[in-house]
C-alpha cells in the first residue's frame, strides 16, 4: 500500500468519529431547540416574549404564564382524564398485543396468513376514514362522550401487534416445546414461559402507546363534547384565546405542562425500550 493511500486512510478514519458527533450534535440541536425555546418563552412575561432580537434566556424569569394556565382552565381535571385514558390504553395494548402476537408466531390455525396480513393492511387505513364508523358504533352503545368511548377502542393495535408477533418469533422454540412435554397447554406456555421472556417487548408497545395517546387530539375532538370529558391536549385548546392578546406565553406554559408526563414516561422507560431493541437485535 502506498504512503498516500496510508495518508488518505489515516485521514478518513480521523475524521469519521467527527463527522458522527458534528451530525449527532446538528440532530440533537434541531430536535431539543425548539423544545428549549418553548420552555424559555414559558418563563417570559407577555411583553418579552416578542423581543427583537430574541432572547434565549429570559431577562426576568417569572412563572405568571404557568399560574395563568391554572386559572383559564382545569388542569388537574384534564390531567386526571389523560392519564386514566392513556394508562388503560397502554395496559389494554400490552394485553392484546402481547396476546395477538404469541399467537401469530407459536400457534397454528387455519387462514393464519391471511389474517396477520389483514392486520398488517389496518396500519395503512388514516384514522380519519375509521372514525365516522366508530362514532356510529360507540353511539349505539351509548359510550359518545365517556372516556370508555376512547380507551376501548384503542385496544387493538396492528403495530404492537406486528412488533410483539417479531419478539416472539426470536425467542428460542425448545421452550415452548419442553412446557407442552410437561403438560402445558398454550395459555400457561404463554403465560409461564414466553411472556416473562417478552416483558421488555410489552414495555416498548406501552412505551410507544402512553406517548402517542397522551398527545392524542384528533379522536378526543371529534367523541368528545362534555368539559368534564375533556383530555389535557382537547382542553389545551382553550388558551389559544391569550394569543389575541399576545399572552403567548400562557399558551406555551401550558405545553410544557402536557409534556412533563410524557417526558417522565419515556425517562422511565427508556431502560426497557433500550434492552427490549438490544434483546430483540441479539435474538435475530
Amino acid at each position: 500500500m502506498s504512503q498516500a493511500t496510508l495518508t488518505s486512510s489515516r485521514v478518513r478514519h480521523g475524521l469519521a468519529p467527527w463527522a458522527r458527533i458534528a451530525g449527532l450534535t446538528v440532530c440533537a440541536l434541531l430536535t431539543l431547540g425548539p423544545v428549549v425555546w418553548t420552555v424559555s418563552t414559558s418563563l417570559r412575561t407577555p411583553a418579552e416574549a416578542f423581543n427583537l432580537p430574541p432572547q434565549l434566556i429570559p431577562a426576568n424569569p417569572s412563572t405568571e404564564a404557568y399560574r395563568g394556565v391554572f386559572d383559564q382552565i382545569d388542569v388537574w381535571l384534564l390531567a386526571l382524564n389523560s392519564t386514566l385514558v392513556t394508562g388503560l390504553i397502554a395496559v389494554g395494548q400490552m394485553i392484546t398485543a402481547g396476546l395477538a402476537g404469541y399467537a401469530f408466531a407459536r400457534l397454528e390455525f387455519r387462514f393464519k396468513k391471511p389474517l396477520f396480513g389483514l392486520v398488517l393492511a389496518t396500519m395503512m387505513v388514516p384514522l380519519q376514514v375509521t372514525i365516522v364508523p366508530v362514532f356510529l358504533v360507540l353511539k349505539s352503545m351509548s359510550l359518545t362522550d365517556t372516556l370508555l368511548g376512547l380507551i376501548i377502542p384503542a385496544f387493538p393495535t396492528a403495530f404492537g401487534t406486528f412488533l410483539m408477533r417479531q419478539y416472539f418469533l426470536g425467542m428460542p422454540k425448545d421452550l415452548g416445546e419442553a412446557a407442552m412435554l410437561d403438560g402445558a397447554g398454550p395459555w400457561r406456555t404463554f403465560r409461564s414461559v414466553y411472556a416473562p421472556l417478552a416483558a421488555p417487548g410489552l414495555a416498548i408497545v406501552g412505551v410507544l402507546a402512553f406517548n402517542y395517546h397522551w398527545n392524542e387530539f384528533f379522536r378526543p375532538l371529534i367523541l368528545e363534547t362534555s368539559g368534564q370529558n375533556y383530555t389535557l391536549p382537547l382542553g389545551l385548546v382553550s388558551l389559544q384565546g391569550n394569543l389575541g392578546t399576545g399572552s403567548i406565553s400562557v399558551v406555551l406554559a401550558g405545553v410544557v405542562l402536557s409534556m412533563i408526563p410524557a417526558v417522565a414516561v419515556f425517562v422511565v422507560g427508556q431502560r426497557p425500550l433500550r434492552e427490549g431493541i438490544t434483546s430483540a437485535g441479539v435474538n435475530r
